[in-house]
């Protein structure tokens, strides 16, 4: 597996990021059109991606950061196929090397659902395993979406 950073994905790193979209969110986050889901990615200041690409360059996972404010916030999708052997932690590992400062919503319940009728799992006990700190005083309750803030910081984080 190797990571790819890049600011443009090219038509077949579109299709396959929005194939990995609607079948690891919730339904109720995904995108009908490939012209949606890039619409949405296009509005976001300051938008870097990162591939994660197996030997054959097919997509297993991707993160990107963006601006928002003066914070940078970030994503991240795994493949369910190859979750739990590690390559969530390299894609946060990558973002980590490369910020002081990161922030994201987490889904942190099971009440909704993914595309293949499965209950959608919060990820919430992967990114406390990795060093972030939870703000449950700021959450994000949207029709479609709700969620807890969560942030990493370099600063805070042992000398090793």
């Amino acid at each position: 597996m190797e990571i790819v950073k890049t600011v443009i994905l090219d038509r077949k790193e579109k299709q396959q990021v929005f194939d990995l979209w609607n079948s690891e969110y919730p339904i109720n986050l995904g995108f009908t059109k490939v012209l949606d889901m890039d619409n949405y990615l296009n509005m976001l200041p300051n938008l870097m991606y990162y591939l994660l690409k197996d030997d054959k360059k097919q997509l297993k996972g991707w993160a990107m950061t963006f601006s928002s404010g003066t914070e940078i916030w970030f994503a991240i999708t795994v493949s369910t196929n190859v979750q739990r052997r590690g390559f969530g932690t390299l894609l946060l590992h990558t973002l980590k090397n490369e910020n002081d400062l990161l922030n994201g919503w987490v889904i942190d319940h099971e009440n909704d659902y993914k595309r293949n009728g499965q209950i959608y799992q919060s990820p919430l006990p992967f990114y406390k395993k990795n060093e972030f700190t939870i703000l449950s005083e700021y959450r994000l309750e949207l029709p479609v979406l709700s969620a807890v803030k969560i942030t990493w910081n370099k600063k805070n984080q042992p000398l090793t």
